[in-house]
């Protein structure tokens, strides 16, 4: 697939991170949405998980594909920095979901069946944020003087 480490070490991380995991395997048994990364994402998640060997290699040409389609800064054989594509993810796959849920308010229900009410609500967060918010605070030190800006 070219220089893909990148990718594939951002994939080992989230799959092994149980959370994200669980919420992806389970986004796949919603019914069938247009293919995204968050569609592809959970096929390969999927594969992994229903493999019956307990080591071996999944190839994610689907979900590589997708990336490419996507994203012009990765449809390219060059080396990649990881955590400007995990960001990336994470900050796609929020944005997806917040279409859906948005897509659903205009509706008229959320994903229970219930109607939704015109209250103001958290209508941004979604799992992606429940997992991974924070903040990012950045530091310079002076090697010197130890002096922090």
């Amino acid at each position: 697939f070219g220089n893909t480490c990148y990718c594939n070490s951002v994939l080992q991380a989230l799959y092994f991170c149980r959370p994200f995991r669980e919420k992806v395997l389970a986004y796949k048994v919603q019914p069938r949405k247009k293919e995204s990364l968050l569609t592809c994402l959970s096929d390969l998640f999927n594969s992994i998980a229903t493999q019956k060997k307990k080591v071996g290699v999944i190839p994610p040409k689907k979900f590589i594909s997708r990336l490419r389609k996507e994203n012009e800064l990765f449809d390219n054989y060059m080396q990649q920095d990881a955590h400007e594509f995990l960001n990336y993810l994470l900050n796609t796959i929020a944005d997806l979901l917040q279409e859906e849920k948005k897509q659903e308010k205009q509706n008229g229900k959320l994903q229970n069946g219930s109607i939704e009410s015109d209250e103001g609500d958290k209508t941004d967060l979604t799992w992606v944020h429940e997992i991974f918010q924070g903040t990012l605070t950045n530091e310079t030190r002076c090697l010197n003087c130890e002096a922090v800006r």
